[in-house]
């Protein structure tokens, strides 16, 4: 099937008449954007296509939201590229891009009535973004409104913003499928960003600690779980250990007994081996400024005990420079920990 032309909407109405003179006998996906389009957008937009297919509708957005910045944030010198995005959401395979001034959106100015992001809202980069995912879910509300997709496709990097979107579109029945998409990252681990471009390189090889500090910690859950999986199957009494070592099995009998002997882990030695990675990036030139650092439930984004059994996501969030970056990676405990 030939693809139909792809087009740029700059108005609600002339989103309206795309639809209207656009045969889509398939689905509808979004993927909204604040511009500045990179190989971690072309990654959704094109995940978008294969959910939707051949026969659906991909509308991309582009719209840097001014409610989700607060005081002293980058709204004024976060970068414009709509020509370039263009580009790229076209070769990504998206159908129109929906591209709105603040007046369009906003006719009469910031809206009076907004939604409000609840408890979970107010934690993490709640606390250091007040007001942000309020204005966050005011204008995805909006804009499900005016895209009608019957699914809408967002970037597991901003893992509390997906968390927020599923809530709301779960307690106001929003009639909209919340896909997450995995994080793209660049060759070196960094996530990709728009803010990258502010980075020096020097700054650059700071931020690195970040992706750092998440595989340190998910490579010390796994170096847990896989010890745990062994004591499974080498019982840690002392004549057990005694007798696998008598037949040879001495790094099973070493495993076994360091299972029986060890300080309990879980949660505690994966957030300090994360740590550890943040806090020498902290005493480097250019340094590391830590904004937070948690392991979270993903259903509300509290920090998970030592007891927790389940899906968690690791979380982090700092400042470079004048660049703040957040990064995350799932992890899993408990029964099936083993499989993170």
């Amino acid at each position: 099937m030939s693809r139909r032309p792809f087009e740029l909407a700059p108005t609600v109405e002339d989103l309206k008449y795309v639809y209207d003179h656009s045969a889509v006998p398939g689905r509808t996906a979004v993927v909204m954007t604040m511009g500045a389009l990179h190989e971690g957008h072309a990654a959704l937009i094109r995940a978008a296509r294969e959910r939707v297919g051949d026969q659906g509708f991909v509308i991309v957005t582009v719209f840097v939201n001014p409610l989700q910045f607060g005081a002293g944030e980058d709204l004024d010198r976060y970068p414009r590229t709509l020509d370039a995005d263009l580009k790229t959401a076209e070769q990504a395979g998206a159908d129109v891009v929906f591209a709105p001034s603040a007046d369009e959106v906003y006719p009469g100015g910031e809206p009076q009535v907004r939604l409000s992001a609840g408890p979970m809202g107010e934690r993490l980069e709640g606390t250091s973004r007040p007001g942000h995912f309020d204005g966050m879910l005011t204008v995805v509300a909006k804009l499900l409104h005016l895209t009608r997709p019957d699914v809408a496709l967002f970037g597991q990097k901003d893992a509390q913003q997906l968390a927020l979107i599923r809530r709301m579109a779960r307690d106001l029945n929003f009639g909209v499928e919340i896909v997450g998409v995995p994080t793209v990252r660049e060759e070196d681990g960094l996530a990709l960003s728009s803010r990258n471009r502010y980075l020096s390189p020097e700054e650059r090889h700071t931020a690195l600690a970040l992706s750092r500090a998440l595989f340190a910690g998910r490579d010390r859950h796994a170096a847990q779980e896989a010890l745990r999986a062994r004591a499974r199957e080498v019982p840690s009494t002392h004549a057990r250990a005694e007798a696998l070592s008598a037949i040879g099995e001495s790094r099973a009998a070493a495993d076994a007994h360091a299972v029986a002997t060890a300080v309990p882990g879980g949660p505690a030695t994966v957030r300090a081996a994360a740590r550890q990675v943040l806090d020498e990036a902290a005493r480097i030139d250019p340094p590391l400024r830590l904004d937070y650092l948690a392991l979270v439930d993903p259903s509300d984004f509290t920090e998970i005990g030592d007891a927790f059994d389940g899906e968690a996501v690791l979380v982090v969030a700092a400042r470079v420079g004048a660049t703040r970056l957040i990064d995350n990676i799932p992890l899993t405990f408990g029964s099936l920990g083993a499989a993170s």
